[in-house]
């Protein structure tokens, strides 16, 4: 037995992986989605993949001058064959499960992750269609252990709305990953500078200040019984632009791309209104959302309704200013201020910039601090890679406000090229344990609770006809019952 095996028997409960990897094998992947969704899908594969191809065919003093980022080269196992061909097919995943120590194995794709990024709308759709009919038959062999994640694209509602019917009403998937921080043109740039316009972009991330009102796909979530997962990073956008260093770029990307949309999603009171819906932010661990968690708060009881009152220009005493001014500032200061000079009590909107709702968190309907605790707390999963230390703070309740202990999603990352030997995943992840950053219980919540109430709260037979069933529906009685 290997290590992960040995750990896995002595547990005493499942371990799903939330977040797993297949890895693409090209030439049979292009001819499936040319045989599945014709020249459309092709043409997004070839858009999808141009990015990369084109960096790494740049001189560094060539990326340097186009303001191109270093992109990611020799990026999948190699030396590790076994494990590189584990990764391209699934009969052998499914057959190595049990020597990594893993019960159940929710697989993004590799390749798939852009298809909903592409900007040419009859491109995208159709790939995106075609890639989740190639990975249903690629994958309904395999479902009592292994499940795929749809890819969904979100340029606008409508057409996340038809493929969510089309994946998850049609074809049976019970994962959806749905795109985020989509890149739109800036209209006065794309109107002066058409040549430009794929330059000059904003990012939407579907919640506050959106070019559309998303609740419909969250609605429809809701009805098909699927949780939104999103796994979008920002590698190349913004500060991690270097031209000659890949690390530079990668670190973090997947925290400030997650960031972005659970922050947006949460200003624009999406859990409020969709307070039984879970939302997933995958491999960008949970670090970022105890900061975000913890901000959050602190900016709402300096920014709330009432709050504002305290910095409201209207409530400045100029009486008591001038006095104290020519007390304690000196007749320079003391002039100034009896002037008027830089001070007004006017507090109309030409001093919000044009805003009426002053408060930022109006959308979150929010009447006390505690109220954040089921806003967020209860509503986001964080997808955490073993190998991330920080995915004890989560479990830290005496840190966390209100107590609280953010939802960690066990996410093995195997496929890709920073998981080393698969089989190690695991053990590595129960190093938290053994060095006392958090308990057996707070382990067994981090590879099989919460996956499993992060799917199983939104559809529960989630894991009907799988390995982990009776598991699962033992801690779902259990629970329902107290």
């Amino acid at each position: 037995m290997s290590e992960a095996a040995t750990l896995r028997a002595s547990l005493g409960h499942p371990v799903i992986d939330a977040d797993g990897h297949w890895l693409e094998y090209g030439p049979v992947v292009a001819d499936a989605m040319k045989k599945i969704g014709g020249d459309a899908a092709v043409r997004a594969m070839q858009l999808n993949g141009g990015r990369v191809g084109a960096s790494l065919r740049m001189s560094p003093a060539e990326r340097r001058r186009t303001n191109t980022p270093q992109e990611a080269f020799w990026g999948a196992p190699t030396k590790n064959t076994r494990d590189r061909a584990t990764a391209m097919l699934p009969k052998l995943l499914y057959e190595r499960l049990d020597e990594f120590g893993i019960d159940f194995s929710i697989l993004f794709p590799t390749m798939g992750l852009g298809l909903p990024r592409v900007n040419d709308d009859e491109a995208r759709i159709a790939a995106c269609r075609a890639f989740n009919v190639y990975q249903k038959e690629l994958f309904d062999p395999f479902s009592d252990r292994m499940t795929p994640a749809a890819v969904i694209p979100m340029h606008n509602p409508e057409e996340a709305l038809a493929e969510l019917d089309h994946a998850v009403g049609e074809l049976g998937f019970k994962v959806v990953m749905l795109n985020s921080m989509i890149d739109r043109p800036i209209e006065q740039v794309a109107e002066e500078r058409p040549d430009a316009s794929d330059l000059a972009v904003w990012y939407d991330t579907i919640g506050i200040d959106s070019a559309y009102d998303y609740d419909p796909v969250w609605e429809k979530c809701r009805e098909l019984k699927v949780s939104p997962c999103f796994h979008r990073g920002s590698r190349g956008r913004g500060f991690r632009m270097s031209p000659t260093n890949f690390c530079y770029n990668h670190i973090g990307h997947f925290a400030a791309a997650s960031e972005a949309v659970c922050k947006s999603i949460f200003m624009d009171g999406v859990t409020r209104r969709f307070p039984d819906l879970n939302f997933g932010f995958l491999e960008g661990g949970v670090g970022f959302a105890c900061l975000l968690y913890a901000d959050l708060i602190g900016h709402w009881e300096i920014r709330n309704e009432g709050a504002l009152d305290d910095t409201n220009p209207a409530n400045l005493d100029l009486s008591m200013l001038a006095e104290l001014a020519e007390q304690y500032g000196g007749p320079e200061v003391a002039e100034a201020v009896k002037a008027g000079k830089g001070l007004s009590t006017r507090s109309g909107p030409e001093t919000t910039g044009g805003l009426t709702q002053l408060d930022d968190y109006a959308r979150c309907d929010i009447g006390d601090a505690s109220d954040f605790k089921g806003l967020f707390a209860d509503r986001f999963y964080f997808g955490c890679e073993a190998d991330d230390p920080t995915n004890a703070w989560a479990f830290n309740k005496d840190n966390n406000p209100f107590g609280a202990e953010l939802k960690t999603l066990f996410g093995s990352d195997i496929g890709h090229f920073d998981v080393r030997e698969m089989a190690g995943v695991l053990p590595e992840a129960h190093e938290l344990v053994e060095d006392g950053k958090i308990d057996q219980d707070g382990f067994r919540r981090f590879v099989f609770e919460n996956p499993a109430h992060f799917f199983a709260e939104t559809n529960p037979d989630f894991f009907a006809g799988s390995v982990v069933a009776d598991a699962v529906e033992a801690i779902q009685s259990q629970e329902g019952g107290q």
